[in-house]
């Protein structure tokens, strides 16, 4: 496995998954942790074995649900009151916060997964008092059941609270499952308490102010940035750095970030009028007697104008029921000062304001308060780029309505994946180009004409080990976390995946030019992206019959090719490899183990330990290692799909023996001869007490059919993994 001398920061996991709620990692915390593989296994989720959420859907009268919502949010609760009658300030809130915890870098977090019923999302200080908002909702859900889930019942509430605020919003697509377990296994920060400030031990942050990969937020339980200002220290031009990094990790751009920031805040209020420490524990901490809702206020009425959620307290705007241009008119026409809450947490204020500025109290109408502004808010003013965006949008009211309305689609969708996922009447007809857009393919060609193309294929000079790798590299990009990349598209003939280290630049227009030159001979208008699939399973095909194990490989036509003109270069870096353990490759040799760098590629693309297991020991014998590095190849007979990397891995006649960081020989013990090189990812296979039953099993004599079968079908799993059109 290639590296350099020194230590990169790794972008990745930094150590997640050898410590969970496991009581045996205690024992031995660095023992490799295979939970994170199978996240939601099937005996959690109570729905009916057959059962198909877009099946269900599809049957939803959705303009029902629209129109129940749009009740809903002027029928205020006594429990739980609304602000001036109206519960869409909450709803967006909600809706807002399960979309935030979306990061590009590795795709985890957002609202495609009603996570946020669960913790850790549920009980984060940032999400205090949205248990009410889903207690609220909850009648909805009961009453359409399984035909929408939470995850799209949160994006949808808050879609319909700016409807009925004023706003003409974009659009809105169901397509999101819910599951039905924590996921435990997301690395959300090193912190060891929430709100832990920058510096020290165990902190996010390094250097002057670079935030550790894959985390966007600022703080352990935050969505984004911290209202207070840094480390809750007012300081806008500070947080206008910690807002830009944070949004950008959230895939908005400066308008994009404006925009979110002035809408999300052109409607409701923060909650902070009393003292903080009369609220109780977290929904996880809180006792039985309150069924699973937290930050109970002990202070009689502590609901309504008496609540405390995160310390602020006040509206942003005049009218904090509707959706209007209000929020640059404060912002940008007035003075703001440095104040307090009631419960003791920074806010500003504006100085000399007009009576008719002010903010109508949410159950007195006799009483007008200040507006307050958070310390991200006066970044929009202080901030010269955000300055500028914001009095243009003041000047423009319709264009911020329109910018507003599609980032707050693109932030509630972001993870949701292609447009073939996308259901319902409201889809709007506009394709995105974050959507990463991919064309329809040409009309399916038939088997005789396809085997014609295999046959052409495997008469090139292409060797196995070429074609199976640019068939892996084209589709090893796939992440389920958001459901972006994979070999639909044919994206690896493109900038900027062409040009990425791992896919070997040079084999890969070696081995694009002869598919080229098959596709153009075979006089069909087969896609390159199914050209480059099919020339991976001709090669396992011959590789099985080179075992001795003759096997036809599935394929399934449909893949499109994409264009330069549909592909966001800079949003495409996110997805470059940086190691593949599949391969044999490390771009850099970093803190965090290549074993587990290796569970986190596997995590993503949605295999299992035992998948994982039998692609590995499958991709060694191909010869499929970049560079053709021979580490792990533990076979005499390259390119023929055997087992040989188990039964030499297993072979109790070898020892093993380190030579440097990562890299070890095997040693025959009878001739003290060298027969081969590994590194770590190779021998965890061995080491691993879990994966060593996986190993055994394959090695084992019966299991030669077995192991090959396997194989094709993980091989496969792997090249659909982005075809949810035939899924």
């Amino acid at each position: 496995m290639s590296s350099n001398t020194s230590r990169s920061k790794c972008p990745v996991l930094h150590g997640a998954n050898t410590s969970n709620e496991n009581h045996q990692f205690d024992w031995w915390p660095k023992a490799l942790n295979l939970d994170i593989l199978h996240q939601h296994d099937s005996k959690t989720n109570p729905m009916d074995k057959h059962f198909n959420y877009a099946h269900e859907f599809a049957k939803l009268d959705l303009e029902a649900v629209k129109k129940d919502l749009l009740l809903f949010m002027t029928d205020s609760q006594s429990w739980w009151p609304a602000d001036w009658g109206h519960y869409g300030g909450l709803m967006i809130r909600m809706a807002w916060h399960s979309a935030g915890t979306y990061r590009v870098a590795d795709g985890r977090g957002g609202a495609s997964r009603g996570n946020q019923r669960f913790a850790p999302i549920n009980s984060w200080p940032d999400n205090a008092n949205l248990d009410k908002a889903r207690r609220l909702l909850w009648p909805i859900k009961r009453k359409y059941g399984n035909q929408i889930s939470w995850a799209d019942l949160i994006i949808l509430a808050g879609t319909m609270a700016y409807e009925s605020m004023g706003l003409k919003t974009f659009g809105f697509s169901g397509g999101r499952e819910d599951i039905w377990h924590p996921e435990t296994d997301i690395y959300w920060g090193a912190e060891k308490e929430w709100l832990q400030e920058s510096g020290g031990e165990n902190s996010r942050y390094q250097g002057e102010r670079d935030l550790d990969n894959p985390l966007a937020a600022v703080m352990m339980g935050l969505i984004y940035v911290n209202p207070e200002g840094v480390d809750g220290k007012p300081d806008p031009i500070k947080t206008a750095h910690d807002v830009r990094e944070t949004f950008a990790r959230m895939a908005m751009n400066d308008e994009e970030t404006v925009a979110l920031t002035a809408g999300g805040h052109t409607v409701g209020k923060c909650h902070g009028n009393g003292d903080s420490s009369n609220v109780g524990p977290e929904p996880e901490a809180a006792s039985i007697e309150n069924q699973g809702l937290g930050w109970m206020n002990s202070l009689s009425p502590g609901v309504g104008k008496y609540a405390i959620t995160s310390g602020l307290e006040g509206a942003w705007t005049t009218n904090p029921t509707q959706w209007d241009n209000g929020y640059f008119h404060l912002l940008l026409n007035y003075d703001w000062w440095v104040t307090k809450s009631p419960a003791g947490a920074w806010q500003w204020e504006p100085v000399n304001i007009k009576e008719e500025d002010k903010t109508v109290d949410v159950e007195d109408p006799n009483i007008r308060h200040n507006p307050i502004m958070t310390d991200a808010d006066m970044a929009m003013k202080f901030d010269p780029k955000y300055r500028e965006i914001a009095e243009h949008f003041y000047k423009n009211p319709d264009y911020f309505s329109d910018v507003f309305a599609r980032a707050w689609f693109k932030l509630t969708h972001r993870d949701l994946g292609p447009r073939s996922r996308y259901l319902g009447a409201d889809v709007p007809s506009e394709v995105l180009l974050w959507q990463d857009p991919i064309p329809e393919s040409a009309d399916p060609i038939d088997d005789n004409e396809i085997n014609a193309i295999k046959t052409m294929i495997l008469a090139s000079d292409l060797t196995t080990a070429e074609l199976a790798s640019t068939a892996w590299d084209s589709a090893r990009t796939y992440r389920g976390s958001d459901r972006r990349g994979g070999a639909n598209g044919g994206r690896i003939c493109l900038s900027p995946q062409r040009q990425w280290q791992g896919n070997e630049p040079e084999r890969l227009d070696r081995v694009l030019a002869v598919l080229q030159q098959v596709q153009n001979a075979s006089k069909t208008e087969m896609s390159m992206a199914d050209m480059i699939v099919l020339g991976g399973n001709a090669a396992i095909e011959r590789a099985a019959s080179a075992a001795g194990m003759p096997i036809s490989v599935p394929f399934t036509q449909g893949r499109g090719d994409a264009t330069e003109a549909m592909t966001d270069i800079d949003s495409f870096a996110v997805l470059e490899p940086i190691h593949d353990g599949y391969r044999n490759w490390l771009k850099h040799d970093y803190v965090v183990s290549a074993e587990e760098l290796l569970l986190e590629r596997t995590q993503l693309m949605g295999l299992t330990a035992v998948e994982m297991t039998v692609l590995v020991g499958g991709m060694r014998v191909l010869g499929t290692n970049y560079a053709n590095s021979s580490h792990g190849v533990f076979t005499d007979n390259i390119g023929a799909l055997s087992n040989d990397f188990f039964i030499n891995l297993t072979d109790m006649n070898n020892r093993w023996h380190p030579i440097n960081g990562g890299e070890y020989q095997l040693i025959d013990r009878n001739s003290d001869q060298v027969k081969w090189t590994a590194t770590r990812v190779d021998l965890v296979f061995g080491s691993n007490a879990i994966l060593r039953s996986y190993a055994e099993h394959y090695a084992q004599d019966d299991n030669k059919a077995k192991f090959v079968n396997d194989f094709v079908a993980a091989w496969n799993k792997v090249m659909n993994a982005d075809r949810f059109d035939v899924q």
